[in-house]
């Protein structure tokens, strides 16, 4: 055993599995995909379904999953946007920006396509021009990146975790590069938000955004997008509704005054209309569980998780495709092996539950897993 067990988390670890009826039949290590709900997620759920049902009026208002969200990366409520998904967030942000002539956006070569598409979308409409660094054996090398940035660089888009190898981008260092030719950092936080600690004020990221299925435990159809408060106001939404505009308006007139539109001081600005309610309970409700174990707490652990499969899989002979630099670490680790579609649909059959990814197997533990079930996870690989 490693000093994974010390800890107050880990005092508590077979409680806290309680909590996830998963453990009982499965050992689920992808949580870089679709995280499994938490009992008191899910309970909370049915708790309001069991509200709608009967028509009763919600105890739920939505400014908690503002504040809670706000709270998880260290913001401001008011710089946090209520948003379905990554790549809705992702969208908003490549709309809002301005693309004067001869402009460019830099990204990577490893980024999901949410972080790509909406920049390419914008090149057919705006000349704008994406570039695209190269990574080297699975990293993105900051000179490789500063080299790509000029001063007609409008914004650098990037994940802070991979979501192929588990690679996490030192997001101070690609801030002080942006912003010192006046760009912005827009980051897809899909693969860290839940797993690492974020603080977007000691990171100095303009825009971030995630949805909340993946590390965060919580449903599909609910994230989160957060606009530094500096640029909220300088900003305009591409789509707008009901949602997007001051509060006062719904509270001191009886008919709506449709010929203007009075756009929310907040981000709330980038909202439309009505959100799923229900995925915002459980996804609130799953927050509030990371936030009561406390995030520095959960990044330790998962990272320690990270840390122990990385020697194990090097201990049994096989090449591991994740940065072995503690700073780089993450919740993702990835290993190659022959077929891995195979070999992952093989560790399906065996209730071991992990993605085929980058010619390797993509393994992805949280807080709640177990030395136990890497060491049987490697087993089950080894066999097949």
């Amino acid at each position: 055993m490693s000093d994974l067990t010390d800890g107050v988390l880990m005092k508590d670890i077979q409680e806290i599995r309680e909590d996830f009826p998963v453990t009982k039949k499965k050992i689920f290590l992808n949580h870089a995909g679709v995280s499994p709900l938490p009992k008191p997620v899910s309970e909370a759920m049915r708790a309001h379904l069991e509200e709608r049902s009967q028509q009763d009026e919600s105890r739920f208002d939505l400014d908690e999953s503002r504040k809670t969200f706000a709270e998880l990366i260290h913001a401001d409520p008011s710089e946090i946007a209520l948003v379905p998904n990554t790549s809705t967030g992702m969208s908003i942000a490549a709309n809002m920006l301005e693309y004067p002539s001869g402009c460019n956006v830099v990204t990577t070569d490893l980024e999901f396509p949410s972080v790509v598409y909406p920049w390419l979308s914008r090149k057919m409409r705006s000349q704008v021009k994406a570039r695209f660094v190269r990574n080297v054996e699975g990293e993105i090398r900051l000179e490789d990146l500063e080299k790509n940035v000029d001063d007609r660089t409008v914004a650098i888009a990037v994940s802070h975790v991979e979501y192929s190898n588990g690679f996490r981008n030192d997001l101070k260092a690609i801030a002080e590069t942006a912003h010192r030719h006046g760009a912005l950092l827009i980051v897809d936080a899909c693969q860290s938000a839940g797993a690492l600690s974020i603080d977007v004020n000691r990171e100095d990221v303009d825009l971030l955004t995630t949805s909340c299925f993946k590390w965060l435990l919580g449903p599909c159809g609910a994230g989160f997008l957060y606009v530094k408060k500096d640029i909220v106001e300088q900003s305009q939404p591409v789509f707008v509704g009901w949602a997007s505009v001051k509060d006062e308006v719904f509270e001191t007139i009886e008919l709506w005054d449709n010929k203007e539109l009075p756009l929310s001081e907040t981000a709330r600005r980038f909202e439309t209309g009505t959100p799923s309610i229900a995925g915002y309970v459980g996804a609130t409700a799953a927050a509030k569980l990371l936030l009561k174990i406390g995030m520095d707490e959960v990044e330790s652990r998962v990272t320690g998780l990270a840390g122990f499969l990385v020697e194990r899989l090097e201990d049994e002979g096989f090449k591991v495709q994740t940065s072995g630099a503690v700073e780089r670490r993450s919740g993702i680790v990835n290993f190659l092996v022959r077929n891995p579609q195979e070999k992952a649909e093989k560790l399906r059959q065996r209730s071991i539950i992990v993605s085929a990814r980058m010619n390797g197997l993509r393994v992805s533990p949280h807080f709640y897993n177990t030395e136990e079930e890497l060491e049987k996870l490697i087993a089950e690989a080894s066999s097949i």
